[in-house]
């Protein structure tokens, strides 16, 4: 099982779980169920606006980032665009973070996936649970489970949120097409 801690993502060819636990992140389970191949990301913010260019551990914590480097990363892998089959979590208003950053995170992935013309088979976003989700890229299944103490993950989205908005951003990141 690989854990998918937030600003990462994994792809992979082979059975195996991802997992991560959400609270006011997204995070978006992508798959090409003919070439085998698929894998998950855990994007904090939505939108970097600045310049491109970005090291990949600051860059990942962006959707618009974690988004670009996952389907990228699966294509490198042989699925296709035309595939893609996707699922997205998250976005909850745990403990009222920032400026209500899961309401932006889940209108950033709405908005992304209409722009670049993808359908969501299964979303399960906003509320005010944290959740922790497992999924299996080579079958598409996705366990999902509510987490009713949430001070631990309200904590941590503060935490990540007062990093991200003071951390600077660095380096080179390959957009594709």
């Amino acid at each position: 099982m690989a854990k998918i801690k937030p600003g990462e993502y994994y792809v992979t060819r082979t059975a195996e779980a991802l997992t991560t636990v959400l609270g006011s992140c997204v995070a978006a389970c992508i798959r090409d169920p003919a070439k085998g191949v698929g894998g998950m990301n855990h994007f904090m913010l939505p939108i970097k606006g600045e310049s491109p260019e970005a090291a990949i551990d600051d860059a990942m914590r962006y959707g618009n980032f974690a988004m670009e480097h996952l389907i990228n990363d699966i294509i490198k892998h042989g699925g296709r665009k035309d595939n893609l089959e996707l699922k997205v979590f998250g976005g909850a208003n745990v403990g009222g973070i920032g400026q209500n950053v899961g309401k932006t995170n889940i209108a950033f992935i709405r908005s992304y996936l209409l722009a670049e013309g993808m359908k969501v088979l299964s979303q399960d976003l906003g509320g005010i649970q944290a959740r922790k989700i497992i999924y299996f890229p080579d079958t598409g299944k996705i366990l999902l489970k509510k987490l009713e103490a949430t001070q631990g993950v309200e904590r941590q989205d503060q935490a990540m949120f007062e990093t991200l908005t003071s951390k600077p951003v660095s380096g080179e990141v390959e957009l594709f097409v």
